[in-house]
């Protein structure tokens, strides 16, 4: 399983979630404490939001924790919206095109978890994604496929029903083709306004996902770990949820697409 973070609100140093905090993402990459391995070595990734629409985005494949240009840059570059990742493979190969975030236009994407047996039915995971979508899929994972699905499937318009929708196609598969478990999900995405994270399982074992509002900063960090030990404030997302981010506010909504159900 990966680890992630996101951050909307005041512009703050990249660096303030990346690598400063005493749990911070560098920090999960090599010492996570709320998943099954506690590393997460297999690439990273980071995109933020500027002056133009379109984020920034930074990727490789090396571990987090040994790569100086991510400390160099998460210390000079500023962003009110922001979202960063570590890779642990569930199976698909170590290359930049498979790390995480995942950029379209003005939309990122990243995943942690999984989307049981997709080895066996990734031929038809990629028959989901139109046409016109198709020159976005770089790589090979089902985090990618889900998000160009979710995109086919109306994401600019409704960004929860989108996901269901994308989440249907994909587990419909794993249930005819694939093995269980067959959801583990929490991710993050955003149009560059708002940030939307979820957190959902075919069992009951999705991945952690925590969120919390700083007043001094005037921002929301939304995490698969707390990034310090002793901070109070940290509430837990449920499973099932669908959330939406805006400045201070949070909305929390049932996630529960169709082809979950009969995964149950």
């Amino acid at each position: 399983m990966c680890r992630w973070a996101a951050y909307i609100g005041e512009p703050i140093f990249l660096e303030d979630i990346v690598s400063r905090p005493g749990h911070s993402l560098i920090r999960q990459s090599h010492c996570a404490t709320q998943c099954a391995s506690a590393i997460n070595a297999d690439g990273f990734g980071i995109a933020w939001y500027g002056e133009r629409p379109e984020p920034g985005l930074y990727r490789d494949i090396y571990p987090a924790w040994s790569d100086p240009n991510l400390r160099a840059l998460t210390a000079q570059v500023r962003s009110g919206l922001f979202l960063a990742h570590v890779r642990a493979s569930t199976g698909t190969a170590t290359s930049r095109n498979n790390c995480h975030p995942f950029v379209v236009g003005r939309w990122t994407f990243m995943h942690n978890g999984q989307i049981g047996g997709y080895e066996t039915f990734r031929r038809d995971a990629d028959m989901l994604i139109p046409e016109a979508l198709y020159p976005h899929r770089k790589g090979a994972t089902d985090s990618e496929a889900l998000f160009l699905v979710a995109l086919a499937e109306g994401l600019d318009s409704d960004p929860q029903g989108a996901l269901e929708r994308a989440v249907t196609r994909l587990v419909s598969l794993s249930l005819a083709k694939g093995a269980a478990p067959h959801l583990r999900l929490t991710a993050a995405f955003t149009d560059g306004e708002t940030l939307y994270a979820v957190r959902a399982a075919s069992d009951d074992v999705a991945p952690s996902l925590w969120h919390r509002w700083s007043e001094s900063r005037g921002g929301r960090a939304v995490v698969s770990e707390p990034l310090e030990a002793d901070e109070d404030g940290w509430e837990a997302i449920p499973q099932g949820s669908f959330c939406i981010f805006r400045g201070d506010t949070v909305e929390i909504h049932p996630f529960l697409p169709l082809a979950l159900r009969d995964a149950a």
